[in-house]
């Protein structure tokens, strides 16, 4: 494969000096060094103003000389240095052996005023790692993955951020069938995953494993380099971080798709988007990857999942725990007993998340019951199969201080037909409500209107984006995106907003996706 063409960065902020590469230095092992495959004839798709601020670029970056060059992998600029990653990993809860960056390529670690951030580009040809595939990004899944990352972070939930994309029709890629290419480039602190550490326990490699792990704790977990057991602390600091993130994740109604344990960030990041939904009618058994036939990632399921995942991050790092090989039950157990944290934190985290949702205050004699409150919400949802974002958003304007059967009350008491049911659970509520000091009542609504969103990223909104975007028109995509970076504001077409037309019931998505 010859060499890309090396440009000289074209803004302040991305010359050589800025690139730091620290997971390069961790030697071949770890990874195998290739240049990007490259699209053919070029054009942009889209741009994500905020990430490009997260890097501290100008926003008009993307229009420097050499940028479409670099960010579609024909080109790259002093201080990259391209490579793929190895790593293994369970899949569907099988172990799927030695998986790796089959479609991503990591094309360096850039000095930014938020720390440093690695850099990605998915869909930049095959590496040694891709497993008889191609390397190739679609459009279609590049452009749901770009707003993905981007309406995460509007939401307030730690994901992988996405800078931009780029596309190529000179370059056509087999899927179902034959689909335009494209390369998103992906962002975040790190991309190391469970996976990469179950990779050299697995294979028996205990230098390696160790020599990864400390190079996690010196870039990403300082604090636990003191701790009496930094194996025990690192796995405590996981675990509480999934467990805040996959409670972030169950408030909003966001559903994964294919939590493997390859897809788990060590950082707690929200990490690889595919057939990944959000909830349109309440259903805690919805299932929204196609091809998980056994509903092992079903909605409810992902909390049990997340602990699951983190038992086999736990035995990956069994071995450097200090006694693991005198006495392996005794480390294993002090490893169950840090991963007990998750336990605690996602409960703590998710009513947490679930008062908000509610308006309701947690400094109060009445929150004792708020559990039992909650928990009945989400039954008479689920009963109703009531639209989860819409009625969060409407609950807002429920008023405590009028008869449930008043008409003010008919925005959020319409969306159920067994009125009788919304009706009982609403006296309890009002009750809760009236409990709280007088003045709370005055900022309640606007308190659930800043947790509640009024538009996340539905499958319908993505796929209109992605059929013109297929037609060339890539205008959907950026309007979308200007919405979705403020989920939180009522959006100028009411329709963002609105109930997914009936169409939208026929729409399915998969791990190709």
């Amino acid at each position: 494969m010859n060499a890309p063409e090396m440009l000289a960065p074209p803004w302040s902020g991305t010359d050589a000096t800025a690139w730091t590469n620290r997971f390069a230095a961790l030697g071949p092992d770890f990874f195998t060094e290739l240049n990007a495959a490259g699209l053919p004839d070029p054009h942009w798709v889209a741009t994500s103003p905020d990430c490009a601020a997260l890097l501290g670029w100008p926003q008009d970056w993307w229009q420097q000389p050499g940028a479409l060059a670099v960010f579609s992998g024909n080109a790259r600029h002093a201080g990259m240095r391209p490579l793929a990653s190895v790593y293994s990993g369970h899949q569907f809860g099988a172990w799927a052996g030695q998986l790796g960056d089959g479609r991503a390529l990591w094309v360096g670690e850039l000095g930014t005023p938020n720390g440093p951030m690695e850099l990605q580009l998915k869909g930049a040809g095959p590496t040694p790692y891709s497993r008889r595939g191609d390397g190739r990004a679609v459009l279609r899944s590049s452009i749901r993955e770009f707003l993905c990352s981007e309406a995460m972070a509007g939401l307030g939930i730690p994901t992988t951020r996405a800078l931009c994309i780029t596309g190529s029709t000179a370059l056509p890629v087999r899927r179902e069938t034959l689909e335009t290419s494209a390369v998103v480039t992906r962002v975040a602190p790190s991309f190391l995953r469970f996976g990469h550490f179950e990779h050299f326990a697995h294979h028996g490699l205990p230098a390696q494993l160790r020599t990864l792990f400390d190079f996690f704790v010196q870039h990403y977990a300082p604090e636990c380099a003191d701790a009496p057991q930094p194996v025990t602390a690192v796995l405590a600091k996981v675990a509480g971080q999934t467990a805040e993130l996959i409670a972030q994740w169950q408030a909003v109604g966001f559903m994964h798709g294919v939590m493997n344990t390859d897809n788990m960030s060590m950082l707690g990041l929200t990490l690889d988007y595919g057939p990944f939904g959000f909830m349109d009618g309440f259903d805690p058994g919805h299932i929204c990857n196609h091809s998980d036939h056994q509903g092992r990632y079903a909605f409810a399921r992902q909390p049990q999942i997340g602990f699951w995942n983190l038992h086999a991050l736990a035995q990956a790092l069994l071995p450097l725990m200090p006694n693991a090989d005198t006495d392996a039950e005794a480390a294993g157990d002090d490893l169950l007993e840090a991963l007990e944290v998750y336990r605690e934190r996602f409960g703590q985290a998710m009513l947490s998340a679930m008062r908000a949702k509610l308006g309701l205050l947690a400094d109060t004699d009445a929150a004792a019951e708020d559990g039992v409150l909650v928990d009945d919400w989400l039954r008479l949802l689920s009963a109703h199969r009531t639209d989860y974002t819409i009625a969060h958003r409407r609950l807002a304007a429920f008023r405590a201080d009028l008869a449930i059967d008043d008409p003010a009350q008919s925005t959020i008491r319409d969306l159920f037909l067994d009125r009788a049911a919304f009706d009982a659970w609403a006296q309890r509520y009002a009750a809760r409500l009236n409990a709280e000091p007088a003045d709370a009542s005055v900022t309640r609504a606007a308190r659930m209107n800043a947790v509640n969103p009024a538009v996340v990223l539905r499958n319908h909104l993505a796929e209109t984006a992605i059929q013109r975007a297929q037609a060339g028109d890539f205008s959907e995509v950026e309007r979308l995106l200007a919405v979705l970076r403020h989920p939180f504001d009522e959006p100028a077409r009411a329709a963002d907003a609105d109930f997914p037309p009936d169409w939208a019931q026929q729409l399915e998505v998969s791990c190709s996706s």
